[in-house]
């Protein structure tokens, strides 16, 4: 048994392995100069990965991009279902979702949201649609099933509202860079799911 947790720990000091520390790069580099601006160069080096290793795990920059939309979902899954380990009802988790994205506001201002302006860069490009869609879809999802487990039939509705407002106020804080207008959007939100009905 000790033998075992001596193993695993061991296992957790392992630095990240390439292919991860590539996507890692990517995602930081997409976010901060955009997917148009970023080489498979520019991503090796930040990864700390030779270029022609790189190509081992990625032929084309597409098939980064695609890993990077698979890793920007796979976050918010993970926040999501943290959220709902940590909080008993659904007004506490839709409330502790709007502080969770509230809590970047201050890069918000520098970069916009990491995953309306991912999409909205990859929308210009011919890209959106079969790529993006998961990517949003999975924030709707889960805020729509919060809202129906309140018991409200408008759920899908209201989960709509709330995206829109969280990607609106990212837009203005990024394009005025104000943090606080989204702590701002923040309290307001959090007013409006207190005093929703079931």
């Amino acid at each position: 048994m000790a033998d075992s947790t001596d193993g695993d720990e061991v296992a957790t000091l392992k630095p990240p392995a390439k292919r991860e520390r590539l996507i890692a790069a990517a995602c930081d580099l997409f976010y901060r100069q955009g997917v148009a601006a970023t080489t498979l160069a520019h991503i090796a080096e930040a990864a700390e990965v030779p270029l022609g290793n790189m190509y081992y795990y990625f032929k084309t920059k597409d098939e980064i991009v695609v890993a990077v939309v698979e890793a920007r979902t796979e976050e918010i899954r993970s926040a999501t279902a943290a959220l709902q380990r940590r909080h008993a009802s659904p007004k506490a988790r839709l409330k502790a979702l709007v502080r969770l994205l509230a809590e970047s506001r201050e890069t918000i201002a520098d970069h916009g949201c990491p995953y309306g302006t991912l999409c909205t860069e990859l929308a210009n490009s011919g890209k959106s649609h079969p790529l993006t869609a998961p990517l949003m879809q999975t924030l709707l999802d889960w805020t729509e099933q919060q809202f129906h487990a309140l018991g409200r039939r408008d759920a899908h509705d209201l989960a709509l509202e709330l995206v829109i407002a969280y990607q609106g106020s990212a837009v203005l804080t990024h394009a005025l860079a104000q943090p606080e207008l989204m702590a701002h959007e923040t309290r307001r939100l959090e007013k409006w799911i207190n005093a929703l009905q079931a």
